[in-house]
């Protein structure tokens, strides 16, 4: 019996593929941009889970147990932060606690705003030189500049601080490329074994995610000016990296319920700028445009996705959803697929 234990043992062990390893962290992510980045570094050594599934909002969402028992196992959680899942911040707490848990929004280097005030957007555009500045390293929110970009401190109490945040900060893929260092960085520190792999697959993603962003800046430049109308206010990162702008948004940046007012406020904008252009979303039902629009003669077929809900989960999932949101917009300006 000894004998026979220690032949299946020796002959599982020529089953386990090269480079695995037992030492491969536990790794989890929010959204499946974030799975995709954190996918990217992990190429070759492991796979991380993603939380909230494929076509659901990230802003509402409520865990199955399932979800719940990957955060508690997890050895590493890369989230974008509290101001996209604020349901989130609790369930870390409460099944995370020994977990490296790695907010992206409070990496060093990454490029914030504030919200957008109001369901029009024109005022807050176009502001000269300092349109789309960075501040590394900044302390300064200044929050009352809508638009105005910072950067956070590490190690600082921002925890509670993230109100008028916008979360929405994976759109511009210069974030993408300063969380792939974060990513690998975190990963080193648990998984110093795969460091080297974590640290080459990081700088083969920042390659890959200059080349999109080039196709994508061609994309959007071929467009030229174009008047359109966003379900919810989630795309200024794209817009502000690539030089185009939405005329508004349907809703705020968390998706909630527009109000009357708004609504008006947006039908509106709609005549005064001959808006081309209202984008849907499949995380939310795109009744509510249809009603609110039907009779203006706007196209309200278009979807745009910051998620990429149609995309495969994984690795690619990254640069495709880059190409696909400048895809859409063509589409929907005429440009073809």
């Amino acid at each position: 019996m000894k004998l026979s234990r220690l032949f299946t043992c020796a002959v599982s062990s020529l089953l386990i593929p090269v480079g695995a390893s037992a030492a491969v962290p536990k790794v989890v992510a929010d959204i499946a941009p974030i799975q995709s980045l954190v996918s990217q570094v992990m190429t070759g050594v492991g796979s991380p889970e993603l939380l909230v599934q494929s076509g659901a909002s990230p802003h509402t969402y409520s865990l199955s147990p399932s979800e719940a028992e990957s955060l508690q196992q997890a050895d590493v959680v890369f989230w974008v932060g509290e101001p996209l899942t604020p349901w989130l911040e609790g369930s870390l707490e409460n099944l995370s606690g020994d977990a490296d848990v790695v907010e992206l929004l409070e990496v060093p280097g990454t490029t914030t705003y504030a919200f957008r005030k109001g369901a029009t957007f024109e005022s807050h555009e176009h502001h000269g030189e300092h349109e789309g500045e960075e501040h590394h390293n900044d302390e300064q929110h200044d929050d009352e500049h809508n638009g105005e970009a910072h950067h956070d401190t590490a190690g600082e109490e921002h925890h509670h601080h993230h109100d008028g945040l916008d979360p929405h900060a994976w759109l511009d893929p210069v974030n993408g490329k300063v969380w792939l260092d974060a990513i690998a960085g975190a990963l080193s520190q648990e998984d110093p074994e795969h460091a080297a792999v974590y640290a080459r697959n990081a700088e083969a993603g920042k390659k890959k995610i200059d080349a999109v962003m080039a196709d994508v800046q061609a994309t959007i430049d071929e467009l030229g000016a174009q008047q359109f109308i966003v379900f919810h206010d989630a795309y200024q990162y794209f817009e502000k990296r690539f030089g185009i702008a939405a005329a508004g948004a349907i809703s705020i940046g968390d998706a909630s319920k527009p109000s009357p007012a708004r609504i008006d406020e947006i039908r509106g904008l709609v005549s005064d700028l001959k808006v081309s252009c209202v984008f849907t979303e499949p995380q939310y039902n795109p009744g509510i445009v249809r009603s609110v629009f039907g009779d203006t003669g706007v196209n309200t077929s278009a979807v745009i996705d910051p998620l990429g809900s149609d995309l495969t989960v994984g690795a690619d999932l990254y640069p495709e959803l880059l190409t696909s949101i400048a895809g859409s917009l063509r589409s929907c300006f005429g440009g073809g697929a």
